[in-house]
């Protein structure tokens, strides 16, 4: 789960242009972005993806132009 904030004022369709813009590009570092959720009000958007590692998921972000400003590997599923 990545965190990204001041994206305040973030729309439904600028959310959707960013995610796809992970996913043009997410195989090339074995990272599958699965869904992202916004909140324009306090402009933090949440990210949740598979990857091999944080560093991967950091990569993509950044070359689509938006890196997370936090990383949560979350090791334990149920």
């Amino acid at each position: 789960m990545d965190v990204h904030h001041g994206m305040t004022g973030i729309t439904a369709d600028q959310l959707k242009q960013a995610h796809d813009a992970d996913l043009a590009i997410q195989g090339e570092e074995q990272v599958t972005f699965e869904q992202a959720w916004a909140d324009p009000d306090s402009g933090v958007v949440y990210c949740l993806s598979e990857a091999p590692d944080a560093a991967a998921v950091q990569r993509i972000h950044q070359r689509a132009g938006h890196p997370a400003d936090e990383i949560h590997p979350v090791p334990l599923t149920i």
